[in-house]
């Protein structure tokens, strides 16, 4: 019979890049062309309890309803939860300082974390009014809305 070793544990720092293509599904691809071609937000209602979902999605999480329909929601918002993030690191989409906040936009029963930008970390507060400021080379993504403002 052979004597097992113990061995030390270790690391290996290494970087992975992982190209491929997502599809945001019929709901998903009619939000980003909506943003990035009209500047609109679309939400899509549910037919049976009424909630509004941002983003749009296929299936309500309420009650399982098929959503089929997209209406236009916001613009203006309503801040619901924020964070400040403060320290840097390698994974974050931004340099710190920066602010995340959950919005539900006016029309829609759920909301979606964005960032906030013109405004003294100081000074968020939850209920506090947003408006979102477009990129001006909008791309059909979430960043098409670079960021939310104070209203």
């Amino acid at each position: 019979m052979e004597e097992k070793q113990a061995c030390e544990s270790f690391e290996v720092d290494q970087r992975l890049t992982a190209h491929g293509t997502y599809w945001a599904g019929k709901m998903g691809s009619r939000f980003y062309a909506a943003l990035r071609d009209q500047q609109k937000i679309l939400g899509s209602p549910c037919p049976t309890c009424r909630k509004v979902f941002w983003p749009p999605r296929s299936v309500c999480t309420f009650c399982f309803a098929e959503l089929m329909d997209v209406v236009e929601i916001g613009p203006l918002g309503t801040v619901e939860t924020f964070t400040v993030v403060t320290y840097a690191e390698p994974v974050q989409p931004r340099s710190a300082p920066f602010a995340y906040a959950l919005i539900r936009l006016d029309g829609a029963d759920t909301g979606m974390a964005h960032f906030l930008d013109e405004v003294d970390f100081d000074t968020i507060h939850i209920g506090m009014r947003v408006c979102p400021v477009f990129a001006e080379r909008r791309q059909g993504n979430i960043l098409d809305i670079r960021y939310f403002k104070p209203v």
